[in-house]
């Protein structure tokens, strides 16, 4: 049971996003996983929007990037600093985590190693324990799904930095496989359809517009066009085109169907009880990928299973990690929790890290 006067945070820390909540609040924070610092000094220059503001126009001495990579971390040191300004902006004082409990998303399949990683991290800025928690078990609490009954359920997470399927019952995930590839690259791929097709370089941020704007998964919806601008790889000069909605369904089909596998894959590997209930229950589509215009119709077609999107996709792991937070101040212990996390981390007493 957690003491009265602790905070209690949930955090889902992606690739390309992090949202935080805290409890009695709800969502108090959602910024893009990004950080921008000075490559000579080291000196932390914007976090979060602002530092997603300066991609592609920062000058040579700006360093900007993402310190996770495929959901874990990859620069511990920023995603610290990042850490520690997104809590300073909530709370607006200096003791950050201090006397708070934190339950903190991270991808389903990752090794003790780097999810005791994650939790140190927390720990490193004050918090008095971190536990990790599997990003769909999360995410299908904060879709409103009943993981503590005997039914299975398959989530399908698309994130920034990668794709997870799994199937989940009793509280637990029982089959799950993990795509390295997801929102972020088909920026990328966005961005070097553009090059060689039209001989324009584009940034980051267009490509993901593009992607927002005229995005589709169906090859017969409506055809949508967008003007853009870029530089000409030939005469290094701006130049602008216009590019349809039918040209960036080629490039999404290939990760599309790349999901489809991983869909199958999964079911292969869970029990057929689980898999007729699946059939039944659909599948839950939840992460920014969901926003994508018609990718449920897709995977449906595609799958022949009822597709459903979560009702808050982006925030949906933010708050099944709030509603874990929940559950200790309540007389009845989840399935979930019933078992204590091996990799949590504690500090303690007396040796909380300074800010």
């Amino acid at each position: 049971m957690f003491k009265r006067f602790d905070k209690l945070y949930g955090i889902d820390l992606g690739t390309s996003n992090t949202v935080i909540f805290e409890q009695g609040k709800g969502i108090v924070l959602s910024e893009p996983s990004v950080v921008a610092f000075h490559q000579s000094t080291g000196e932390l220059l914007a976090v979060g929007a602002e530092a997603q503001a300066m991609i592609g126009r920062a000058p040579a001495h700006v360093d900007i990037t993402y310190p996770l990579r495929n959901g874990v971390i990859a620069n511990f040191d920023l995603t610290s600093s990042m850490l520690q300004h997104f809590i300073k902006k909530i709370q607006g004082r200096s003791s950050l985590l201090r006397s708070s409990q934190v339950y903190i998303s991270v991808p389903c399949g990752i090794t003790n190693v780097q999810k005791r990683a994650v939790e140190e991290t927390i720990v490193h800025k004050g918090a008095k324990r971190a536990i990790a928690v599997e990003e769909p078990l999360a995410a299908a609490l904060g879709a409103g799904l009943p993981i503590d009954e005997p039914i299975g359920h398959l989530v399908l997470d698309i994130g920034g930095g990668s794709c997870q399927v799994a199937i989940l019952s009793l509280g637990g995930i029982v089959a799950s496989h993990t795509v390295n590839r997801a929102g972020m690259s088909l920026d990328l791929d966005i961005m070097d359809y553009v090059k060689r097709q039209y001989n324009l370089e584009i940034g980051e941020r267009t490509a993901e517009e593009i992607k927002k704007q005229i995005g589709t998964a169906r090859a017969s919806s409506e055809e949508r066009t967008l003007g853009i601008k870029g530089r000409d790889v030939i005469n290094g000069l701006p130049r602008s085109i216009q590019l349809s909605s039918r040209e960036i369904y080629t490039v999404v089909d290939d990760f599309l169907q790349l999901l489809v596998e991983a869909i199958r894959a999964t079911l292969e590997r869970c029990p057929p009880e689980l898999a007729g209930d699946v059939v039944e229950q659909g599948i839950l589509l939840c992460g920014g990928g969901a926003l994508l215009e018609g990718i449920d119709e897709r995977i449906r077609e595609e799958t022949g299973v009822p597709v459903h999107i979560a009702e808050h996709p982006l925030e949906c792991t933010a708050l099944g990690t709030g509603m874990m937070l929940g559950a200790h101040n309540s007389k009845r212990v989840p399935a979930w929790r019933e078992a204590k996390p091996e990799s949590a981390v504690q500090q303690d007493a007396g040796q909380q890290a300074e800010m």
